[in-house]
């Protein structure tokens, strides 16, 4: 049976990072689908590049009066829900991350059933919102609450409704629906004259991509690359921004590798980079999914990361990749020494690495969110 087009409201996070990504790409697909998609956050989100009829982006705007230490996004967001869903007459609203989508969800949904208006929403916990953010005692009860009173719950991986069950008292059923990847936009490209800017045809190129937060421990990466750079003629590719950077840039000045090592910051266009990669290197400390792995896969590039989080539900030892206990650098070496070793074997974990990608197409995911929808309002009406 073919879905009827719904008219969907998606509040999300417009900036870099998983969430944002994941929002952003999934409402594009659903305007690919028919549906009308409307984004209702402060800014643009930066993957919204190009036009689409079926898409409407509604800006979140206030004034910073004086009055207020801290301008009190969440009522204007829950505002602007009100207005959208009331003069655009949307079905459902789907918020991305807890703090503040989920909690200022409700307060716009009591508002419109005032005025006689039921707007079911769903809310799709993505990681930090659960694992760092919302287990802080000033988010938790609100966090706590605004599960509970959503008509649907989703999280990116088994790992991440673990950790949910765990950490609060939930009554609603979560579904877990995982994150895809958009085979069309991450393709194996060939880009050998790009290569030769990066690395000499006998080296190989190894790249790790991050918000450089304490969590993701991009130091491993150096320190991992430290060690097999003496072993293994090699490149590695330091993608994106944020608190670690510096000390990441001052221990390979410390390491003497500051040559090998290529700091370039935040990049839209990854899939170039990954184009030219051999391996992708992921150490963190904690991941819910594990988006950027993913990505990497389905430009044909296995995975070196950490055994945490849903890390586990993407990758595979000896298959896609390999995982390590956090902080075993040395381990991590070796694994990559393994994986890069020979032609023979990085074409095998190449292979198998994209093959791992297909499962996680969004044209196999995005009809699962889809289905979500339509059990919501089919339960919101009875």
């Amino acid at each position: 049976m073919k879905n009827l087009s719904m008219n969907i409201g998606i509040v999300c996070y417009p900036t870099y990072g998983g969430s944002g990504v994941v929002a952003t790409e999934l409402g594009k697909g659903l305007a690919l689908k028919g549906h009308s998609v409307h984004f209702i956050t402060y800014k643009q989100p930066f993957r919204l590049d190009s036009f689409h009829p079926n898409i409407s982006y509604h800006e979140v705007s206030f004034e910073n009066y004086a009055l207020f230490q801290y301008p009190p996004y969440e009522t204007a967001l829950a505002s602007r829900m009100v207005d959208v869903v009331q003069f655009e007459k949307l079905d459902i609203l789907h918020v991305h991350y807890a703090i503040p989508h989920a909690s200022a969800a409700y307060l716009a949904q009591q508002i419109l059933k005032e005025k006689g208006i039921h707007i079911p929403f769903i809310t799709t916990l993505h990681g930090t919102d659960i694992t760092l953010v919302g287990k802080d005692k000033s988010f938790l009860p609100v966090v706590e609450f605004s599960i509970n009173k959503s008509d649907g719950v989703t999280t990116v991986s088994h790992s991440l409704k673990n950790d949910t069950l765990q950490s609060f008292k939930i009554s609603n059923e979560i579904d877990v629906i995982h994150n895809f990847i958009n085979l069309e936009r991450f393709l194996k490209i060939e880009k050998p004259h790009f290569r030769k800017l990066v690395a000499q045809d006998h080296e190989r190129i190894l790249i790790h991509i991050s918000n450089f937060r304490k969590v993701k421990r991009a130091e491993d990466v150096i320190l991992m690359y430290d060690l097999l750079s003496k072993e293994m003629p090699s490149k590695l590719l330091m993608v994106g921004d944020g608190p670690e950077r510096q000390k990441c840039e001052e221990l390979c000045r410390e390491l003497k590798i500051c040559e090998a090592v290529k700091f370039l910051g935040k990049q839209e266009a990854v899939e170039e980079l990954f184009a030219i990669s051999d391996l992708m290197i992921l150490p963190s400390e904690s991941e819910s999914f594990g988006l950027a792995a993913l990505e990497a896969m389905a430009c044909h590039v296995p995975v070196l990361a950490s055994d945490t989080g849903g890390l586990p539900e993407l990758i595979e030892n000896g298959i896609n990749g390999y995982m390590c206990p956090v902080g075993d650098v040395a381990s991590m070496a070796l694994y990559a020494k393994k994986i890069l070793a020979s032609d023979e074997s990085l074409s095998l974990f190449k292979k198998q690495a994209y093959q791992t990608a297909q499962k996680f197409d969004i044209k196999i995911i995005l009809p699962q969110y889809e289905a979500l929808y339509n059990k919501i309002l089919a339960e919101s009406k009875s």
